[in-house]
């Protein structure tokens, strides 16, 4: 099934494009769910069309819901204490009544991403449309399979599973219940549930989409999106430029606003494959005035490559290198080309602990392992050119042993 996610800045129509774009492509034929993850019914408002936990038809092909936290956590609740129900006892802790409790933070994204991921992997559509939340948001939800599960692997080692058989044993010598079972299978869960979620970002059917109105404040949250997406390794597919005013005004107070707008898009199309939508002179809500937005298609070409490629590089020597030597290049030296649209020289920073490395772009941060050919190596510098970030590695002679 084809994915799409669909953000931008806040109050730029995000909401009204996801709907149309879903509805255009359940009218052209396509299974299509369109999924809300705003708290207030803001998608059913578009649709004309009430849109609730439970999947609602709003026409033929077209199905719409919204990610309901609160019911996702109180299901969560009660699963956890059915699970630690032992230790609760022995610790003679009365259990919480999950109706009595709201979510807790953190909540609301974790909902968001498992709906995600069960929608993706369902057979039931063809079109996944998704209406993010606002671009920082959205960012920092999209982020959060990889953060979590590395600090997974961190706090809980998969090695230190090995030494599971000896709990039992532990347990019985002390006369207590050993709750390191438990925990280690309920980490072993959420890591594979994360990595569902991160199989269905990193999928090449899966792709992004900006909306934005053009300005210099449009211009800046798609500066800052683009770099957030590239750190994360996402590509946009297509960048819809809504609230478009028509070209012949005859207001001169808009005329301003007009030569702004195209200044905009005249800036973006060097960059992004831009769809102009223009302005109904009102709010769009219901089926007919959602079919009016020119909005781009989503059912072209499948597998459009929408992870963003990390290449190693280096220029060979002419002699291959002997057995058990580094990589060999015109001065022993490794490139690692990051695409970074919109980074700046002074915003950018890197660190690297052990065979991890930390990228700092602008208020986006990101630490990724290290590819194999670089973990013998050590960063000999780096630059910013053309919008591409290459750090430069030099072999460690320590680290690569060379045969006599």
């Amino acid at each position: 099934m084809r994915t799409l996610l669909i953000t931008g800045p806040g109050g730029n129509g995000r909401t009204t494009v996801a709907a149309a774009t879903a509805l255009a492509a359940a009218r052209a034929g396509a299974r299509v769910l369109v999924l809300g993850t705003d708290r207030a019914d803001t998608l059913g408002a578009v649709l004309g069309t009430p849109v609730g936990a439970e999947p609602v038809e709003v026409e033929q092909g077209l199905t719409a819901r919204r990610v309901d936290a609160g019911a996702d956590f109180r299901a969560d609740l009660a699963a956890l204490q059915d699970r630690a129900a032992t230790v609760l006892d022995l610790l003679g802790a009365s259990r919480l009544d999950p109706e009595e409790l709201s979510p807790l933070p953190g909540a609301e994204e974790l909902s968001v991403l498992r709906a995600l991921r069960d929608a993706a992997l369902s057979e039931t559509y063809d079109l996944l449309v998704v209406d993010l939340p606002p671009t920082p948001q959205a960012l920092a939800l999209l982020a959060l399979p990889e953060e979590l599960r590395r600090c997974l692997r961190r706090l809980l080692p998969p090695e230190r599973r090995a030494a599971r058989a000896l709990r039992p044993v532990l347990g019985r010598l002390a006369g207590v219940p050993m709750p390191a079972e438990w925990l280690y299978e309920t980490a072993a869960r959420w890591d594979t549930e994360l990595a569902a979620v991160e199989a269905v970002l990193a999928d090449r059917d899966t792709a992004v989409r900006l909306v934005a109105e053009p300005g210099p404040a449009g211009a800046d949250a798609v500066r800052a999106a683009g770099l957030g997406l590239a750190l994360r390794g996402l590509r946009t597919d297509a960048l819809v430029a809504g609230r478009l005013l028509p070209g012949d005004v005859e207001d001169s107070r808009l005329a301003g606003l007009v030569a702004q707008q195209c200044k905009t898009l005249d800036e973006w199309r060097e960059t992004y494959d831009v769809h102009p939508v223009a302005h109904l002179g009102r709010d769009p809500r219901g089926p007919d005035d959602l079919a009016q937005l020119a909005v781009p298609g989503v059912l072209g070409v499948k597998g459009t490559h929408a992870t963003v490629e990390w290449p190693v590089t280096g220029l060979l020597h002419s002699r291959p290198p002997s057995s058990g030597e580094p990589p060999a290049t015109d001065d022993g030296v490794l490139v690692w080309h990051i695409p970074l649209p919109g980074a700046r020289r002074e915003e950018l920073d890197l660190l690297r602990r052990g065979d991890e490395l930390t990228v700092t772009a602008g208020p986006f941060r990101r630490t990724v392992p290290l590819p194999s050919a670089l973990r013998r190596c050590t960063v000999d510098g780096a630059a910013l050119r053309e919008g591409e970030l290459r750090i430069r590695f030099r072999p460690d002679p320590r680290l690569w042993p060379r045969t006599p």
